[in-house]
């Protein structure tokens, strides 16, 4: 507001972290300039992030009105994707939100952290692209030779890398170890993928690709989603599957806007199916496709047509892929068990269990997690599950959630589950079974004490 009263003209560029940060600044900026009336010139406030439908994106690129100028509220997306005409002036937070991949609890973590030194300079070079402009650190200039790393930490050495140790070893590449990385990842992270693909399926004892290897690779999906996939064509519920590894592929289906979250939710619980998530995103594209793939209809329902279109581009592209290799495409109807046995076949090590007390534990590493609010299984809460992704955010969220029998997992992942059997045990933890004898013996000290004896 300091800038749009005191500045010559040009329009404003503030980075912000997230989507809500973004729409609370909005809100904030609307209502402060409503306070101050007609006299101070307009102010068109334009916010910008991936989930907003492309029709409000491509409103930031309209000029100002004469006399007024315009303020872009954008996520880092303005800091390298797009250039918009007529910016003189920056604010840059130094924040952004960063994905971060957590291989020993398999977790994605978004987190906010200090940007870059190179990323501060690429967003003061956003000012003045067509003439002299400004930016506006609100940082020191102790905290950006200090705290802020020179480059940015390169996305190998922070996300999950199964999928690029697939391509690897398809390409005949076996000994990542040693291989030349330009920005080499952790070797734990590379060590945990194998882990991943050998669970999978997808490499052997030897740690060299196996058949099912060699055809998840050619699909340009993660390895859990390619195996769910290609199992799916055993269960022949193959055509749904395709569907619905589509609309996960796709991010941000829902569109949410704040003046009208209320009615945006009643529309998106019309789509809920008890069996979860998965399905509740098959529904959402049948039910387009019912529509002629219609546009209003998105409109209609709060839902990016944009994201529909990718979610059908990339089904055709799959489908494509699948006739290359013969793998039939036939539906289910509605035997829904047939399609949440083929996600369990992919996402098996994904299972968690509820918990008595509250939330849920996951099967491999005993984490305790929760029901993302934006899942139809939210106040749900059946007893087994599997996720597809977990996300950080203020509690560790499970995303896309179905149910599952437990059974299926032994069934599907011999070699990652096993049944739980008291022999197995180890004597130490028998004897550790110790149950309170006052519950049996009730406050009769006689009985208790020949029992002890005995």
């Amino acid at each position: 507001m300091q800038i749009h009263l005191t500045e010559p003209a040009g329009d404003i560029l503030v980075f912000l972290t997230g989507q809500e940060e973004i729409d609370t600044a909005c809100q904030i900026l609307y209502e402060r300039m409503k306070a101050l009336g007609s006299d101070v010139p307009e102010l068109v406030i334009l916010p910008i992030y991936a989930a907003l439908p492309s029709e409000m994106q491509s409103k930031i690129f309209d000029p100002a009105p004469p006399g007024g100028r315009k303020v872009v509220i954008a996520t880092n997306i303005a800091e390298t994707s797009i250039t918009i005409d007529g910016i003189l002036y920056v604010v840059d937070p130094g924040f952004v939100k960063q994905n971060i991949y957590n291989s020993k609890t398999g977790m994605d973590q978004l987190t906010v952290v200090p940007i870059s030194q190179a990323a501060a300079r690429q967003r003061a070079g956003r000012a003045g692209r067509t003439g002299p402009g400004k930016c506006y650190r609100l940082y020191t200039e102790e905290a950006y030779k200090n705290e802020m790393l020179p480059n940015t930490v390169p996305e190998i050495q922070r996300t999950n890398l199964a999928n690029t140790v697939l391509t690897l070893k398809a390409m005949g590449i076996n000994d990542l170890l040693n291989f030349d990385f330009m920005d080499p990842p952790p070797p734990q992270a590379l060590i945990a993928a194998m882990e991943q693909l050998y669970s999978l399926g997808a490499l052997d004892d030897d740690g060299l690709l196996t058949k099912m290897g060699r055809k998840m690779a050619e699909f340009p999906l993660e390895p859990q989603m390619a195996k769910t996939l290609i199992a799916s064509v055993d269960l022949k519920c193959s055509d749904e599957v395709l569907t619905i590894v589509s609309m996960i592929s796709v991010q941000g289906i829902f569109y949410r806007p704040k003046e009208k979250q209320q009615q945006a939710d009643q529309k998106k619980s019309r789509f809920f199916q008890p069996e979860g998530d998965h399905l509740t995103l098959l529904a959402v594209y049948q039910s387009w496709e019912r529509s002629n793939f219609s546009v209003p209809w998105c409109f209609e329902n709060f839902i990016q047509s944009r994201s529909m279109k990718r979610a059908q581009d990339i089904r055709k592209q799959l489908l494509t892929i699948m006739d290359r290799y013969k793998l039939p495409v036939i539906t289910c109807g509605k035997n829904f068990t047939k399609i949440r046995k083929a996600i369990a076949s992919g996402f098996f090590a994904h299972a968690a269990k509820k918990d008595p007390q509250e939330g849920y534990k996951t099967l491999v590493e005993n984490q305790p997690v929760y029901v993302h609010p934006g899942s139809a299984l939210f106040h749900k809460n059946p007893e087994w599950v599997v996720y597809h992704t977990l996300l950080l955010t203020t509690k560790e969220y499970m995303r896309d959630i179905i149910t599952i029998e437990p059974k299926w997992l032994v069934e599907l992942a011999p070699n990652f589950y096993r049944v739980h059997d008291d022999a197995y045990l180890s004597k130490r933890k028998r004897q550790e079974k110790i149950e309170p004898l006052y519950n049996k013996y009730g406050d009769d000290p006689l009985q208790l004490l020949k029992r002890t004896k005995r």
